[in-house]
């Protein structure tokens, strides 16, 4: 277990007090279930009302079972008095222990949709705020045409609307239950008994199950971690690479007296979102082992059980803090307009090569030429040094066919930014983007 990124409500639900203590609301659940089918009289069904767990009980009656949910009914029934011996009645363990875990699931995720939420929203702010500043826009790490801050924020901000809908479908189809008896036939637990149990716990029945709910269920809602977190891992390795020295756009926040390095008073290091990759790195392991845990031996082994003990908590414990803590990086952002405005215009013009080629075309000249005639000046520009919109207006070929006011139009930032407001429209933030500029 990740103990060291536990945050306090994501962790209470991966505690042996919650888990334990859900096991005893599906054991009350199926005798509510019993007693309206008239099975377990009403008097006694008072009485199980009141039955809890003692943990030390259970602990002392595991080192004996070996066996943790024989242990647990121990705990439970030791508390009673004959009314116990309905507790239980027609199930089989992982009656109680998927449809438990089914309830843990979905209340994990429902934390995580909230954590996400708020990490949306930071972006959003981010990408209202900066919607018409000009950056350069890169391809393989090199210059390529110009963007804005905010086109990149609004990306961002579409993929985690895309994660969130993943997350709700991974949660809709975790909240399953399974009553129905060793081995799925429902011959000790009718498929009424079970209608009535996940009515009562807010879960759907499993159309069919064998002795488990079946873990392809499990497997997506791991998956969908993952690929969340394969999103985090992105926006975080931009970051990093934006904060880097001779880039420097864009800064996590850096508060006052943190130190970067032990050794280099000056290091200010982008080791949020370090350590978001690294946790992403994590949970797509985890997602291996889930994909895995869905081959079972006929109607069920046990080789997905102590697996999924790992990396369900695990997965959710990495991903909740993870969400919260590049919320902060986000919120806190230090993003460096100036910079991005000389970072663009360091390479002397060269992002204007495709818009002269085209302008060129528009001119009457065959597309190889003109492409041959600014790849010539833009090769100048990048061996020798010199602005290429000053070569550009010295060829005697483009000059032959462009006016000075043509040529200035051709070497407007402008034109590459002209259809932010389109986007933006299109992801239905454009009455946000007017209120938020």
């Amino acid at each position: 277990m990740i103990e060291r990124y536990s945050r306090p409500r994501m962790k209470a639900v991966w505690s042996d007090e919650s888990k334990h203590g859900r096991w005893l609301q599906v054991e009350l659940a199926v005798c509510e279930a019993w007693t309206e089918a008239g099975v377990i009289p009403a008097e006694d069904m008072v009485k199980l009302r009141r039955a809890s767990f003692d943990q030390q009980l259970m602990d002392e009656a595991f080192h004996r079972t070996r066996h943790d949910v024989t242990a647990f009914l121990h705990s439970v029934t030791s508390g009673l008095g004959d009314e116990g011996r309905w507790v239980h009645l027609g199930l089989t363990s992982s009656d109680v222990l998927d449809t438990a875990l089914s309830l843990q699931m979905v209340e994990a995720a429902d934390l995580l949709l909230e954590e996400a939420a708020l990490l949306s929203e930071a972006i959003l702010s981010q990408a209202l705020a900066h919607k018409h500043t000009p950056m350069m826009g890169r391809t393989h790490g090199i210059h390529a045409e110009p963007i804005t801050f905010g086109l990149k924020m609004a990306l961002w901000w579409d993929e985690m609307r895309r994660q969130q809908e993943r997350l709700r479908a991974a949660r809709d189809g975790a909240a399953v239950g399974k009553i129905s008896g060793a081995v799925g036939t429902h011959a000790t637990a009718p498929p009424a008994i079970e209608e009535s149990v996940c009515r009562r716990l807010g879960l759907r029945p499993a159309p069919v199950s064998n002795q488990v709910l079946q873990r392809d269920r499990h497997a997506h809602f791991v998956t969908t971690l993952a690929l969340m977190s394969a999103s985090l891992e992105k926006f975080a390795t931009e970051i990093r690479s934006l904060q880097r020295t001779e880039v420097r756009e864009v800064e996590e926040p850096f508060g006052e007296g943190q130190t970067g390095s032990s050794s280099m008073p000056h290091k200010r290091n982008p080791e949020l979102s370090e350590r978001v990759c690294g946790l992403a790195r994590l949970i797509r392991g985890n997602a291996v082992t889930a994909l895995e845990n869905v081959a079972l031996w006929h109607e069920r082994d046990i080789s997905h059980s102590s697996a999924e003990r790992v990396i369900l908590p695990d997965s959710c414990l990495a991903l909740d803090y993870v969400l919260d803590l590049f919320t902060g990086v986000i919120r806190g952002l230090k993003v460096y307009p100036e910079r991005m405005r000389r970072n663009m215009e360091s390479s002397g013009g060269l992002v204007f090569s495709q818009r002269l080629m085209l302008a060129l075309v528009e001119k009457g000249l065959a597309r190889e030429r003109a492409y041959k005639i600014v790849q010539t000046r833009s090769m100048q520009a990048w061996d020798e040094g010199g602005a290429f919109p000053d070569l550009a207006r010295r060829d005697e070929e483009v000059s032959s066919v462009m006016s000075a006011a043509e040529l200035d139009a051709v070497f407007d930032y402008g034109y590459y930014v002209k259809y932010v407001d389109d986007v933006f429209h299109r992801l239905g933030l454009q009455g946000l983007a007017a209120a938020g500029s």
